[in-house]
C-alpha cells in the first residue's frame, strides 16, 4: 500500500511523462541527494523510454567532477561546496553536455542528514536547464524537519526532494 508521499511522487512523475510526450522533449537528470529515486520513479511509467534519457547518480564530489565536469575548485571551496546553487547549475550543464539527445536537464544536490551542517540541514538545490535556453534556473528549497511515523527523516526527505525536482521539470515544461 502506497503512502501519501509515494502517491504524490508517482502522480507528479506521471504528469512529467505526459508533459514530455506532449512537448516531444527528452529529459536527462543528475541526482545527488535523491540517489536515483527520481529516475526509478520515472522508469516505472510504461513508455517513458521515449522521453527519458537517464540519470547520473553523482553522489560523491569526485563523481560530480569526473562525470559532469563540475568544478573541483568549487566543490573544495568551503564557501561553495557540493550543496550550492553553483554546483546544481554545473550538474545540469554537465548532464546536457554528456547527453546530446536531451532537451532538458534537472539536477538535485542537498543535505538530507543526519550530521548535516545546521545551516544546510534539509536544504536542497534543484537545477533546471533547457538546451534551447541561455541560463540554468536553480531553486533553494528546504524539506521537512520531521518525518511521519514509519519513515526515517532522511528517506522521507529523499521523497520530498524527488518531488521538488519533478515539480521543477513540470514547471519548465509548462
Amino acid at each position: 500500500m502506497m503512502t501519501e508521499i509515494e502517491r504524490q511522487l508517482a502522480t507528479v512523475a506521471q504528469q512529467v511523462a505526459e508533459a514530455l510526450q506532449k512537448r516531444g522533449m527528452k529529459l536527462v537528470l543528475t541526482e545527488s541527494c535523491t540517489g536515483g529515486l527520481v529516475a526509478s520513479t520515472l522508469t516505472a511509467i510504461p513508455g517513458i523510454s521515449q522521453y527519458f534519457c537517464g540519470s547520473a547518480v553523482t553522489y560523491r564530489d569526485e563523481t560530480k567532477a569526473s562525470w559532469l565536469q563540475v568544478s573541483r575548485s568549487d566543490l573544495a571551496n568551503p564557501k561553495i561546496g557540493a550543496v550550492s546553487p553553483h554546483v546544481a547549475e554545473q550538474m545540469c550543464q554537465g548532464a546536457l553536455a554528456q547527453t546530446p539527445e536531451a532537451d532538458l536537464a534537472g539536477s538535485t544536490t542537498g543535505h538530507l542528514g543526519p550530521n548535516a551542517p545546521a545551516e544546510f540541514d534539509g536544504v536542497v538545490f534543484v537545477g533546471i536547464a533547457l538546451r534551447s535556453g541561455t541560463s540554468v534556473t536553480v531553486q533553494r528549497r528546504t524539506v521537512s524537519k520531521q518525518a511521519p511515523a514509519g519513515w526515517t527523516l532522511r528517506n522521507y526527505r529523499r521523497y520530498e526532494a524527488a518531488i521538488l525536482v519533478l515539480q521543477a521539470v513540470l514547471k519548465a515544461l509548462a
